[in-house]
């Protein structure tokens, strides 16, 4: 009985886009049962589509970028080069024409015919030259947003999508605050769930997440100018589902700033008492 053939590794574009997906994945939180809890795709097949061994559906990605906060360009661009490449559609290099019989060899129909075609040809480029300048000149003329000529381009949107105050009660994640966060504490349960205490300088931020958690488990979490004030506004988030259980889950976020003490507190469905911690944020 012959062993079977290993499957072929995938394509270096199905490999590129295997990869960017599975660093989606992670900025979700979501385990693969999770992720097919959010969306129309089972557990088996985000698994494939993770590891490259099959190309995903294009709802598949849209479904992933959405859950993850991502643009769509990106993901769909690499979606659009693995599917070409894997379904052959690239289109084949056409083949050379012959070349053309020397002007001595030509009829008197064949070179008035080529004669024809070079001078279409002079008249278009220098027709495209003139509107090409037009439309450069015109450009050069219009204000910019501000007004005035020269503006500077739009600010890119790929970064935090708010500030201090004006995140309070927002999303980390949506917001885009949880790129790169510090740790400040991490904390486990007497019943085994983990616990962290997260601060974004980019967005003066601080919030609370935990993971290995039970439906009804509650967690809440302040921001404070010194340990004892009862200055903060609290945020919590509860377990309400097995979905939350096996992900990430998030409190809504704070404003904080250096030296502020943020402050988190644990409920279990299960009883037990409530379990406190806290962490000074730098300064």
């Amino acid at each position: 009985m012959t062993a079977p053939s290993p499957s072929p590794s995938p394509s270096p574009e199905r490999a590129r886009l295997a990869s960017a997906l599975r660093e989606f994945k992670d900025r979700t939180g979501l385990s693969l049962a999770g992720l097919a809890a959010k969306t129309t795709f089972s557990k088996s097949s985000w698994d494939r589509y993770l590891n490259g061994r099959t190309l995903p559906p294009r709802e598949a990605v849209r479904e992933l970028c959405r859950l993850a906060g991502e643009p769509e360009g990106r993901c769909l661009a690499l979606w659009e080069i693995a599917e070409s490449e894997g379904s052959g559609r690239v289109e084949p290099a056409p083949p050379p024409e012959p070349a053309p019989a020397p002007a001595e060899q030509r009829t008197p129909l064949e070179q008035n015919s080529a004669h024809r075609r070079a001078t279409l040809a002079a008249v278009l480029a220098a027709v495209s030259a003139v509107i090409l300048g037009a439309v450069a000149a015109v450009a050069l003329l219009l204000p910019g947003r501000d007004g005035g000529p020269g503006a500077a381009p739009a600010p890119s949107t790929t970064g935090p999508r708010c500030q201090g105050v004006v995140c309070e009660g927002k999303s980390p994640m949506h917001m885009k605050c949880a790129a790169s966060p510090q740790t400040l504490a991490a904390y486990r349960t007497a019943t085994g769930a983990w616990l962290e205490l997260r601060y974004s300088h980019e967005c003066g931020t601080s919030w609370a997440r935990m993971w290995g958690t039970r439906i009804g488990d509650r967690l809440e979490m302040s921001a404070a100018r010194h340990r004892g004030a009862a200055d903060g506004r609290v945020r919590s988030v509860r377990i309400e589902d097995g979905v939350d259980a096996d992900s990430y889950v998030y409190t809504p976020m704070t404003a904080a700033g250096p030296g502020s003490v943020v402050r988190a507190c644990f409920d279990p469905a299960a009883g037990g008492g409530e379990e406190c911690f806290d962490s000074r944020v730098a300064r």
